[in-house]
């Protein structure tokens, strides 16, 4: 048997966009279209008609998935990630090319797929359960598992169009993980649930991975994907961008588009910089710790952010902040300029506030920074999201030793201590 699950070449779909809603057709339209369908299909496959009106979702996109692994899928909004798994999970057809399935796939793509609002909680785990071809024995074997993981034991007897959006997303994703499928086709639905059912779900896809099943993951949540998946496809406009490595793809990825800006000047217009008529941004930047204005950073030296900033208006209790995060989105820190109680009345004038971050802090990769001011509960003036960004290169390891790879965001050099108990003493074999 082939070790292959998924197979896709040169997969394509297209879709008609802006038509007008047509009236009834009559029985000699009808004929006639179905008379000419075949050779319409023929004309638009070429895509010399990709003119206005149609759009081409997914365009000739190739790559294979062995039994077993888990594959993110990752891309923009509008990339083509959910019309991909709509033509794996044999929803929609595609234009061009195919997708060969092996093995019996389940599939969660938006909050109850499948289920019908007048059938209980119990009678949808059977019906679904059929769908997916399993026999009522095997249902019968998952079933308690699958009400307990779906944390709806009191209202399994009752009907799901009575459910809350969060039970009936519990047991739509509980009755896809739980009945076995070969292949399980889980789409970005899982970020409507609460902080710890996701963390449920993701421990649930990670164990049905290890029993060996293919688990086809979108997410935007990259640490997610760095963690749980051994493959990552990247789609952008409906094309294959890259495949491969997690940490590559994903780096790669959140790099697209985005141009490393150690300095950014507010200050040619101030009726259009960052605030309002209290406080104006006029730049901000990165420095290194000879002050040059860069963005790439020595790991062993400290650096400072500066924020230059116009008071138009007395005010008090301003403060500006920033925080600080990794290229997967994770935030390190926030920190603002009256962390240290320093409150007081800012009269009109021109500002510079500097926050240093020290040396030996952060590991090698790329960075962010985006920037705030608010009067605490009263009022924000303006907020910047990835304002700057900055790369920290791994230039030396701690006192000046060869730089090592250490896995994690920080790079701290933490004091230790090593203590000799007793001395040496050689121990004679017995025997």
């Amino acid at each position: 048997m082939s070790d292959i699950a998924i197979r896709v070449d040169r997969l394509s779909k297209q879709y008609r966009i802006g038509l007008r809603q047509r009236g009834h057709k009559t029985f000699r339209e009808t004929l006639s279209e179905a008379m000419t369908a075949p050779f319409r299909k023929l004309r638009s496959s070429s895509k010399n008609d990709s003119a206005a009106g149609h759009v081409w979702a997914l365009d000739d996109v190739c790559f294979e998935i062995n039994r077993g692994d888990v594959v993110g899928l990752i891309g923009s909004n509008g990339s083509g990630k959910s019309t991909l798994l709509k033509v794996l999970s044999r929803i929609t057809e595609p234009t061009r090319g195919f997708a060969d399935i092996t093995g019996r796939v389940s599939s969660l793509l938006e909050v109850g797929t499948g289920f019908h609002p007048e059938l209980t909680g119990r009678e949808n785990v059977y019906l679904n359960g059929a769908i997916l071809g399993m026999k009522r024995a095997e249902i019968n074997r998952n079933f308690d598992e699958i009400v307990a993981f779906a944390e709806v034991e009191k209202f399994i007897d009752t009907q799901v169009k009575r459910y809350s959006s969060g039970m009936y997303l519990r047991l739509a994703f509980a009755v896809a993980a739980h009945l076995e499928p070969e292949i399980l086709l889980v789409d970005e639905v899982l970020a409507v649930g609460d902080a710890a059912f996701q963390r449920k779900c993701l421990g649930k896809m990670g164990d049905v991975a290890r029993q060996g099943r293919t688990v086809f993951l979108v997410s935007h949540n990259m640490a997610s994907i760095n963690r749980l998946a051994d493959k990552v496809i990247w789609l952008n406009e409906g094309k294959l961008q890259n495949f491969g490595d997690p940490e590559a793809v994903v780096s790669a990825y959140l790099s697209s588009g985005v141009r490393e800006s150690a300095e950014v000047l507010y200050s040619n217009n101030l009726r259009t910089a960052p605030g309002n008529e209290y406080v104006r941004l006029l730049a901000s930047r990165v420095r290194n710790n000879q002050g040059v204005v860069t963005s790439t950073l020595d790991n062993r030296h400290p650096f400072s952010i500066e924020l230059e900033y116009q008071v138009l208006k007395p005010i008090n209790n301003l403060r500006l902040g920033i925080t600080l995060t990794a290229q997967d989105t994770t935030v390190l820190l926030s920190s603002k300029d009256t962390d240290r109680g320093e409150e007081f009345m800012r009269t009109p004038g021109t500002y510079l506030g500097r926050c240093t971050i020290p040396g030996e802090f952060l590991n090698n990769g790329q960075y962010f920074i985006s920037i705030g001011s608010d009067t605490p509960m009263i009022q924000t003036h303006f907020l910047l999201d990835r304002a700057l960004s900055f790369h920290i290169e791994q230039v030396g390891g701690p006192n000046g030793h060869i730089p090592d790879r250490r896995q994690g965001l920080l790079r701290i050099n933490f004091p230790w201590e090593t203590d000799q108990l007793e001395p040496y003493e050689r121990l004679e074999l017995v025997g």
